[in-house]
């Protein structure tokens, strides 16, 4: 069956230990499979760009937004809750979507999807991963670039008035980025409140909770993780990024030295938005370069 690159993707509901996470599968006949796992803050449109382009090439292509981002559903409580979000759920979530893949998955993990998959690929035998492409990432970051992104999340409490307020915002954010974004690509990543104002996506409990007081205590356990992983890997960075540095770079390498490593030369830490060009033909060819037969198959996975 010939991939109709012009149909939607198929959209699913995969449930977790409490909750439905929001899924997305482009080509679902293709291989092998790539799955996408964004970063924090992210949705699964993140990816949206890479995901078709490489269903077009042939491969299939799932991406999620992870609990409490997108469409997928927020931990019982919200916001009120104290935050009821931690490291660990978000690992055993992507834990749980690649198992049910009818083929162990190459993960593409941006930030902390990418942390995500170290973990995993380092701690869990079988691992659930054929390969792995960390866009960004390594076990240790340079702290100053996560506060920035943490800032921006929680700059702007009580929403906007207008999807152009929101571009406005973002585009302070991101000053490297020529256009701004319309506003039929900002609704995918605002919600309107019952008071009219907009407001990102993501749940207020994410910022309160676990999650961000977890990531710097977890860089022990990345960096022994790390080096444990003996699947092929791709760390993609950004030579403007100010979360991933050449000491972060060369100290995951002494830890994985099988891995690759590839400077993207105009990219900040939002790599596949600033060179999706480059980025592309870095994750096609290492998707080539990958022994065929090592595409072992699930026997009886079901399919989100």
């Amino acid at each position: 069956m010939v991939y109709d690159i012009h149909a939607p993707p198929a959209i699913s509901r995969f449930p977790v230990a409490d909750l439905g996470l929001a899924v997305e599968t482009r080509n679902p006949d293709g291989s092998p499979t790539l799955l996408f796992a964004h970063g924090f803050g992210q949705t699964r449109g993140a990816w949206n760009g890479a995901a078709s382009a490489l269903a077009d090439a042939g491969c299939r292509c799932v991406t999620y937004d992870t609990r409490g981002h997108g469409e997928s559903d927020r931990v019982a409580g919200g916001a009120d809750s104290g935050g009821g979000y931690h490291m660990d759920q978000f690992a055993d979530d992507l834990l749980r979507l690649a198992e049910a893949q009818p083929q162990p998955p190459i993960l593409v993990g941006a930030s902390m999807g990418g942390l995500l998959g170290i973990v995993l690929a380092g701690e869990m035998r079988p691992v659930p991963f054929r390969a792995l492409v960390l866009v960004d990432i390594t076990p240790r970051w340079e702290t100053a670039g996560v506060e920035r992104i943490l800032a921006f999340m929680q700059a702007h409490p009580d929403g906007f008035a207008n999807y152009a307020d929101a571009a406005e915002q973002i585009a302070a954010y991101l000053p490297q980025r020529r256009e701004r974004k319309s506003e039929e690509q900002l609704r995918p990543l605002l919600r309107e409140g019952a008071d009219g104002r907009l407001r990102w996506h993501w749940d207020p409990a994410l910022l309160a909770g676990g999650v961000v007081q977890e990531s710097e205590r977890y860089q022990p356990r990345l960096q022994a993780a790390a080096a444990k992983i003996d699947l092929p890997v791709l760390l993609l960075s950004g030579a403007r990024s100010d979360v991933v540095s050449r000491a972060t770079v060369d100290e995951f390498m002494q830890l994985v030295p099988h891995a690759q490593h590839v400077e993207l030369s105009h990219a900040t830490h939002m790599v596949a938005g600033d060179a999706n060009d480059a980025f592309m033909r870095e994750v096609v060819r290492f998707v080539q370069s990958l022994d065929p037969s090592a595409d072992r198959r699930h026997a009886g996975a079901a399919q989100p």
